[in-house]
């Protein structure tokens, strides 16, 4: 006998690993700095500059880079800027990991604090957690018919489960040169620097993933003229681009994960040789994951009346489409600076970084528990302290609805910054309005019986010449007919001509002549 078989190609977690670290060192203000007074801005980033997969471990080595805005003690109150990193190597536990897997990693920094020891020394210390995931693809087995001279009654079942047509690694890069507006002087020294996502969407098309969204450039500078020293510029520059997916159609399923792997904003000199050009260039890194939505006949049991089979089952796994969609959270927030610090004349710039500290699933959806931190630079009327910053962290709480999920769901999460504004009120506070993307893919899991074999045996003809012949049968509740005729080695057929139903449906109390029909 043998068993017609297909194969889903399906992906499922192998195993993770979170963990938290501590980055802690001192460093000296450079000679040619200015003495240190005060901090007014600060931020780091991690980079991951290479990851090796061993058995049950995944190494990581990188650098923790950290740039910090201060008032030095120059007495005209300049302005100055300062950067290191602390390089760090960690490992993580992953029962099964081996060197041909491949690992998605994530970071988020929990905490930075950068301290004065004195105007020369500086303490810099990091909370990071690391989260490591590796993926394992594979072929589900799935029988669909039985290919065998003699009859073989096959009991079907209808699967619906989520097939992994793509999985691939990809980035996107972006460049744009800036002109500084024509009132705007030549840049002497860039002195801070930062780039946002805004509004970044994917859509699956044929053939190919489109994507788009805005970079929000900001840049605080020097000036080469003397009377306009401090300077700054904002924009915000629309990108879209084109990831190639082969085979891909508009109505498969995308799930995809993006993070920023690399920034530059440098001066440049422009077509006269004058710095008034600035150069960006961004890399995404993308995780593309396309699904289909398959519909497959299966065997759910079989037997025949002539020989004795005996499935073999699996309970498996798989999955399918709930629920696809981009949640919007609006925050609005007032802002107060501290009663010690100077006063709010004009606002440069604001950044925002959002995160989904908590998410579970509930009664009806998904809630997500997270903050906004925020940080606002802004011109005061000091000219010793010309320019400071506020920083604040505004919680958020949503619930994403998701009609049907339950506790066996898997979903991702992937949050961002749609919009984000800072309007001062007055001196001492700002009003922030911002909305949040909240992207989730939500699969519902499902746990099937699979047939995986069929064990063949003769049938005990003493057994079956011991048992009557012909039965008469009363329907009880929850009776198929199916497991009648399975039982006594008939055929619904055989049922259905010798009692002369209409259809297969059976109720209950219903009375049935069976007779058996093994040769």
């Amino acid at each position: 006998m043998d068993l017609q078989k297909k194969y889903i190609h399906m992906n499922r977690e192998k195993g993770k690993a979170v963990t938290q670290i501590t980055l802690d060192d001192d460093f000296n203000v450079p000679d040619m700095k200015p003495d240190l007074i005060r901090i007014i801005l600060d931020k780091g980033e991690l980079v991951l500059d290479e990851t090796t997969i061993t058995q049950d471990h995944v190494w990581l080595k990188g650098v923790l880079k950290f740039s910090l805005l201060y008032r030095s003690d120059q007495p005209d109150g300049q302005i100055n800027t300062m950067t290191g990193e602390i390089p760090f190597q960690e490992s993580l536990a992953i029962d099964g990991a081996n060197e041909y897997d491949t690992a998605k990693m994530k970071w988020e920094m929990e905490d930075l604090s950068i301290g004065i020891i004195n105007s020369r020394k500086l303490s810099v210390k990091a909370l990071v957690a690391l989260k490591a995931v590796i993926d394992e693809i594979y072929d589900e087995e799935l029988i669909t018919g039985v290919d065998r001279e003699g009859g073989v009654q096959l009991l079907s079942q209808n699967l619906s489960a989520m097939e992994l047509f793509l999985a691939k690694k990809d980035t996107f890069r972006f460049k744009e040169e800036i002109l500084l507006p024509s009132n705007k002087p030549n840049i002497r020294e860039i002195l801070w620097k930062s780039v946002q996502l805004r509004g970044v969407e994917m859509r699956l098309a044929d053939q190919q993933l489109n994507l788009k969204g805005e970079a929000l450039a900001f840049v605080l500078y020097e000036g080469e003229e003397e009377e306009e020293h401090l300077q700054w510029m904002e924009t915000a520059l629309p990108f879209s681009g084109v990831i190639d997916c082969n085979g891909c159609r508009e109505e498969m399923i995308a799930d995809v994960f993006y993070e920023v792997s690399g920034i530059e904003l440098d001066a440049k000199p422009d077509y006269d040789g004058e710095e008034r050009m600035l150069h960006l260039e961004m890399v995404l890194d993308l995780e593309i994951q396309i699904f289909t939505e398959e519909e497959t006949q299966i065997v759910a049991d079989l037997y025949a009346v002539n020989e004795k089979l005996n499935p073999v089952y699996q309970d498996t796994l798989f999955e399918k489409l709930l629920l696809k969609n981009a949640s919007k959270c609006k925050i609005s927030e007032k802002v107060s600076i501290d009663k010690n610090q100077e006063p709010i004349l004009q606002i440069c710039a604001s950044e925002g970084y959002a995160v989904a500290e908590q998410a579970e699933i509930v009664e009806g959806g998904i809630q997500v528990e997270g903050t906004l931190q925020v940080t606002i630079l802004y011109v005061t009327a000091d000219d010793r302290m010309p320019v400071a910053s506020v920083k604040d962290i505004l919680p958020f709480h949503y619930l994403i609805e998701v009609p049907g999920i339950n506790a066996n769901c898997r979903y991702h999460l992937q949050t961002g910054i749609d919009q984000l504004t800072t309007v001062m009120t007055d001196s001492s506070q700002v009003e922030v309005k911002a909305v949040l993307s909240l992207n989730c893919i939500v699969f519902q899991q499902q746990q099937v019986k699979k047939i995986t074999d069929v064990e063949q045996a003769p049938l005990d003809m003493g057994e079956l010449q011991e048992s009557p012949g012909i039965i008469g049968y009363i329907v009880k509740e929850g009776d198929q007919l199916w497991d009648i005729a399975k039982e006594n080695f008939t055929t619904i057929s055989e049922i259905v001509k010798t009692n002369q139903l209409s259809s297969e449906q059976i109720r209950s109390g219903d009375k049935i002549l069976i007779i058996k029909t093994v040769g």
